[in-house]
């Protein structure tokens, strides 16, 4: 395992990324889909920004469940140590590895669960080594109660990438708008994660990184009118009625491995 350097502050050896990302180039390699989440996917999507990083980070990964097994197989014949037991429980849902390095990986199949449910299959092939753009943002803005680490993800998401659609590179508004518009839930919790921005960006100046080529206040007002314009479902409509009187997201709980 590696260790941090002086004063808890990460040495190059402790980073994530370079391992995350030659064990998804080499699932790419093998025509198998092994796609970053969280914190490292962020940092793919924005190399041009100061990364954020943290002494013995664990890697999340992606995939789909028609390549679940394959993927499995993958990771175990490059040297990743699977949790048998954990696997053979869960491994339609999530499967747990150790890396070559000692670092923990975690593979999400289909969707990610957290405040809600997440469904990255849509989108799955539009980037070669994450998930889409608009899941892992909106993985981040799915999280009821944001801390620091969530603010400076979606800071840098909106100040470096794009919003609109038929781009690759953007954040797609019109996946965006149809996940919204379906779940008054999803709807709810990330609205509110945005109008939030704000002050946080006023409290924390730095969360928006330096020379961005995008204003992420600009960029998360523009969600906000997709959100308020994107068409409702009866589903929604209803669930609206009941408002903030039932609770709308779930507490995610830490899986034991």
């Amino acid at each position: 395992m590696t260790t941090p350097g002086a004063a808890g502050v990460p040495s190059p050896a402790d980073d994530a990324l370079p391992e995350a990302l030659e064990l998804s180039r080499g699932a790419a390699d093998a025509s198998l889909g092994l796609k970053l989440l969280g914190g490292l996917a962020v940092r793919v999507l924005c190399p041009q920004f100061p990364p954020r990083q943290r002494s013995g980070q664990d890697i999340d990964f992606a995939c789909v469940s028609k390549e679940r097994k394959k993927v499995a197989e993958h990771l175990a014949k490059v040297g990743c140590e699977p949790d048998r037991r954990f696997n053979n429980l869960n491994g339609d849902r999530q499967m747990y590895f150790n890396a070559p390095s000692g670092r923990p990986i975690d593979v999400m199949v289909n969707q990610l669960n957290m405040c809600h449910v997440l469904d990255f299959r849509a989108g799955f092939a539009r980037q070669p080594f994450t998930i889409d753009a608009v899941d892992v943002l909106l993985s981040k803005l799915q999280i009821v109660e944001l801390n620091e680490k969530d603010a400076h993800d979606i800071v840098h998401l909106l100040a470096g990438l794009p919003v609109g659609s038929g781009d690759q590179a953007a954040i797609d508004t019109d996946r965006f708008g149809k996940l919204l518009g379906a779940d008054w839930g999803w709807w709810r919790t990330v609205t509110g994660s945005l109008e939030k921005l704000p002050a946080l960006v006023a409290e924390r100046p730095g969360l928006v990184p330096q020379g961005a080529p995008y204003d992420p206040l600009a960029q998360a007002r523009e969600l906000l009118g997709v959100a308020e314009s994107a068409p409702k479902s009866m589903k929604w409509k209803l669930r609206a009625n009941v408002g903030d009187r039932v609770r709308w997201y779930e507490l995610p709980e830490e899986v034991a491995h």
